[in-house]
């Protein structure tokens, strides 16, 4: 039984009178105890509500629960009768706060997922946009309705289906079916992550991944609205996370690195912010061959002074995201030179030590670390920062918690090389100190 909030208070006081509201037994389920809303008949002849008979089912039983009986069928036949009992005596017990029960929507079965996907495929071939369109619409309101449906439709293949179309109407044109991409896209989104055990998740990465594919997601990025703008986003971050190909592929596309940087400047969303820095970490991480002038072009295009900025203002998992990055950053030349000139680079990376999580501590100390190890000219300048701003006594603080053994051997390494110039340099802000607890 559901109670209103606006109405709990005048149940309360006719209950306090001594009325009591009984529900009746057969409008219980067997499985939860409580009021049933979708009431469906097994082939047992026992009744419960759909919700729960489906958990049951779904959690490897094959028997009912009440008879213990091994099931025949798994057919869940909808009890309407009951379930209009249930309705009016809802209804003529209103007053005492019982909400009223609407009647559910049948469920979709896994044979109109299937035939809506075969007809996709149809429209698919000749380019039927309008028909495409429709069906998308129809699975869209499908998942909209349940997550019973939304599971129904993935078991299906239905992703498998909509990377092939988005595909097949990104090669045709971007601009004359952007429309129709948007809404297969943002079907797609709620079915992630991809499954690497799966065959069709297999297909539908590499559709979503080839290269028409991605230079529509990169156009979208571009030209089109937030909500498209934010659905690619976690398209390129869904693939890129699961194969290195796909950062490469993504590399190769013109114009990507600076649509990238702009999205991360100038903050749109913090969905799509992260997922920017997710993208360009994994851009980063591909092989010498590729990542080298993609690092070069970002610290050019003043990549590394954003990225300050953004760990200081943002939430602790896009701060760690953009700590990784710049970490990844320090590993070239331009990269090195150009974080070693900025004032806020020692402050904001000792500040982020033991304050973020252990994978943003495991950041912040290797880019230290190799700004310490870069030109002679610059070692000196780098540590000396760095023990002004209490980096000695974190790293102290950091080896006594304990921490991963890369991360180990060079704060180590560090404290070493700090050592020569403590006299008279160390400036520790206590409030850095005081209370501290170990944030992960």
């Amino acid at each position: 039984m559901v109670f209103s909030w606006k109405r709990k208070r005048a149940a309360h006081e006719k209950l306090k009178k001594g009325e009591e509201l009984v529900i009746p037994n057969q409008f219980l389920c067997p499985i939860s105890l409580d009021l049933m809303k979708d009431p469906v008949t097994l082939s047992s002849g026992i009744t419960y509500d759909r919700e729960s008979i489906e958990a049951w089912l779904e959690g490897g039983s094959f028997t009912c629960p009440v008879t213990n009986q091994v099931l025949r069928s798994l057919d869940q036949i909808p009890n309407h009768t009951l379930r209009r009992m249930i309705q009016d005596w809802g209804v003529a017990n209103r007053n005492y706060g019982v909400e009223r029960i609407p009647t559910p929507r049948v469920p979709v079965s896994g044979i109109q997922v299937s035939e809506a996907l075969l007809s996709l495929e149809d429209s698919v071939k000749s380019l039927n946009g309008l028909r495409c369109l429709e069906l998308v619409h129809k699975i869209k309101k499908w998942g909209s309705e349940s997550e019973r449906n939304r599971r129904c439709v993935v078991a299906n293949g239905a992703i498998r289906v909509l990377a092939a179309a988005f595909e097949a109407f990104a090669r045709d044109s971007f601009e004359s079916n952007a429309t129709l991409l948007e809404e297969i896209l943002s079907n797609m989104n709620w079915m992630f992550p991809f499954s690497q055990h799966s065959l069709d998740h297999t297909e539908a990465q590499a559709r979503l991944g080839s290269q028409d594919s991605l230079r529509c997601l990169v156009w979208f990025l571009k030209c089109r609205d937030l909500s498209a703008k934010q659905d690619s986003m976690i398209a390129l971050k869904e693939l890129a996370s699961l194969d290195q190909k796909h950062a490469e592929a993504l590399a190769a596309i013109e114009e990507v690195n600076e649509v990238l940087f702009r999205l991360i400047k100038e903050p749109i969303c913090p969905t799509i912010t992260k997922a920017s820095l997710m993208v360009i970490f994994y851009l980063l991480s591909s092989p010498p061959s590729t990542s080298t002038n993609i690092k070069s072009e970002f610290v050019r295009m003043g990549l590394l002074s954003v990225l300050l900025e953004v760990t200081v203002d943002s939430e602790k998992s896009t701060s760690e995201t953009a700590l990784g990055v710049f970490d990844v950053l320090c590993d070239c030349e331009e990269g090195k030179e150009e974080a070693s000139r900025n004032a806020l680079t020692c402050p904001v990376l000792v500040k982020k030590i033991l304050r973020v999580s252990e994978m943003a501590t495991q950041f912040s100390v290797s880019a230290i670390w190799k700004l310490s190890k870069h030109e002679k000219e610059h070692e000196v300048n780098v540590l000396v920062e760095a023990l002004q701003v209490g980096l000695f006594q974190k790293l102290v603080l950091l080896l006594q918690l304990g921490c991963g053994g890369e991360t180990k051997e060079k704060a180590t390494e560090l404290l070493k090389l700090m050592n020569p110039y403590r006299a008279g340099l160390e400036c520790i802000d206590s409030v850095d100190f005081k209370n501290l607890k170990r944030s992960f």
